[in-house]
């Protein structure tokens, strides 16, 4: 099997030829063909397939009301007592509420969960769940808030009240492999779903996470969780992936996708990366407390929007959005 990367770049010296990636921001010249049985290998654009051209280049639809075309900004409000970041920061209704409001002012998109998902975390009973989340996302709504709300979950009771409430995406850190009904929920409601990779269980996920290959194991997962939502009755259009850097990985495991995050284009879907106050940002910029890798996540988060991302998920909106405002006008890309 031959996977295609395309070789992203925003240089405004664009030669002719080249091909917008994903219908983005960003242009490709070249791919690099992956093969698990031999080197890679560089090719130009003119010798891919016409069907992986268009698979490679074709503009995304628009995901939950966000456009596709340029880079998007989701804020993470977690509603729980033990996220590895922010954990009880925001467990009470009032101050979620307040967290979400001021998000909202940079976010295009709030993602809301009641369920920690850091290493080693416990599973929360859905009942606990839903009453952490369907509450603050009525009452944003109920408050006139517009932005559009994601429910960061694992299981198809919370994304069913979450829905009810308000929200408008699912996102599924198991790709709806953990809960079957998952699928029936987000087909029958319509709402797109965000799958990402993950493998066990948050509490035992970092117990030594093992790959063939990890940027193809990854793309392998994401490729049959598509089918499997497609088969379920879920649009190709509603759907995202996201290759779930920090969970079931090893330092070097996140680096390596990350450097060559671009493959994921080849799925034919948006990408979503959240890398936001991650251990392995900790590990490499020397700073051991979460709340103080802004900078670190900042960077990252850049260059998987260099690479055409069209989402990045995180903590820090203020900053990632000043950030972001610079690196589009440094490099033409369009607000």
């Amino acid at each position: 099997m031959e996977y295609y990367r395309p070789i992203a770049s925003v240089d405004p010296s664009r030669p002719a030829g080249a091909l917008p990636l994903a219908g983005g921001w960003c242009w490709f010249s070249q791919v690099e063909v992956l093969r698990r049985d031999a080197p890679p290998e560089v090719v130009p654009v003119s010798a891919l397939p016409a069907e992986v051209r268009e698979r490679l280049s074709a503009p995304r639809a628009a995901f939950g009301g966000l456009r596709m075309d340029v880079p998007q900004v989701m804020g993470i409000l977690n509603v729980t007592p033990d996220s590895f970041s922010d954990g009880g920061r925001f467990l009470a209704p009032e101050a979620a509420l307040a967290q979400a409001q001021a998000m909202a002012e940079g976010a295009d998109v709030l993602d809301i969960g009641g369920e920690s998902t850091r290493p080693g975390a416990a599973e929360v009973p859905v009942a606990e769940e839903v009453e952490r989340t369907a509450p603050v996302i009525a009452a944003l709504r109920a408050g006139g808030m517009t932005v559009p709300i994601s429910v960061d979950t694992r299981k198809a009771g919370v994304a069913r009240a979450a829905l009810a409430a308000g929200a408008g995406i699912v996102n599924d850190v198991a790709a709806m492999g953990f809960d079957p009904e998952m699928a029936s929920v987000v087909a029958g409601s319509g709402a797109p779903v965000i799958l990402m990779h993950s493998i066990k269980t948050p509490a035992t996920m970092q117990d030594d996470p093992r790959y063939d290959d990890v940027l193809l194991d990854v793309y392998d997962f994401l490729k049959a969780r598509i089918a499997a939502a497609v088969a379920a009755g879920i649009a190709r259009e509603r759907i995202m992936v996201d290759p779930g850097i920090g969970f079931g990985k090893t330092a070097e495991h996140n680096l390596a996708l990350v450097r060559r995050l671009s493959l994921f284009h080849d799925l034919g879907v948006p990408v979503l990366l959240g890398v936001s106050r991650k251990r392995f940002i900790g590990n490499i910029g020397g700073e051991p407390v979460a709340e103080r890798r802004v900078a670190g996540s900042v960077a990252v988060a850049l260059a998987g929007v260099a690479q055409g991302a069209q989402v990045v998920r995180v903590h820090d909106v203020a900053e990632t959005r000043q950030a972001l405002r610079l690196w589009q006008a440094v490099n033409g890309v369009a607000g």
